[in-house]
Parts: structure tokens; sequence; C-alpha cells
């Protein structure tokens, strides 16, 4: 197993956790285009059925709204399923924090020196 310590640790996961939430946030701004897009894609159906343009121009200009809609209730979906990733990411980094800061804090406070201990005898088995 690969050795890592604290600080790469607290690093790699903090970056997640950041890329996480930035991607959520993206996905939501996407959702959110998708549906005003379908809103202006209905608005677009009514104006042209007002101006008599044919019923079979009209129901496809309808039918594209409709699936506009269900595209943005499934992003909507992933949306709140990045959101809930996104929490757990940074869950994950208050975990890592809490849990290997404790550690790090620890052995700095310590007054014994342990600079020549052998590692191999504090390594998990």
């Amino acid at each position: 197993m690969a050795e890592i310590k604290n600080k790469q640790l607290q690093q790699a996961v903090t970056a997640l956790g950041k890329a996480v939430t930035r991607d959520a946030e993206a996905i939501r701004s996407v959702a959110l285009a998708i549906r005003e897009d379908a809103q202006d894609t209905i608005r677009v159906a009514e104006q042209i059925a007002s101006l008599g343009v044919d019923p079979q121009s009209v129901g496809e200009t309808r039918d594209l709204a409709n699936a506009m809609n269900a595209i943005g209730q499934a992003s909507d979906a992933y949306s709140s399923a990045s959101d809930t990733t996104a929490r757990m990411a940074q869950a994950a980094v208050a975990q890592a924090r809490a849990s290997h800061d404790g550690i790090h804090e620890a052995v700095n406070r310590s007054p014994v020196d342990v600079s020549s201990l052998n590692r191999s005898w504090v390594t998990p088995e």
C-alpha cells in the first residue's frame, strides 16, 4: 500500500470536496437553464399558435417543450443527487480533518522525541 501523509490526505480530500461542490453547482445551473428554455419554448408554441401557424408545427413545438421539461426534471433529479454527493464530500473533508488532525496535533504536542522511531512499529497491520 502506498504511504500517504496527513497533509497529502487533507489536500486530496479537500480538492475532491471542492471539485464535487463546484460540479454540483454547474449541474444545478444547467438544470435551471434547461427549465427556462423549456418555458421559452412553450411561450413560442403559444405565440405561433396565435399567429395561425399550421397545427402540426405548433404541435411539434409543444412536443419539444414537453421533451425539454422532461429533461429539465431529470436534470433536477441529477442536480439533487449531486447536492447529496457534495454534502457527503464535505462530510468526508470534515471527517478527515477531525480524525487525522487530532493525531497530527497529538504527535506535535508530545514531549517524546519520535524522530528516530521505526515507522513500521506504528504501521497498522
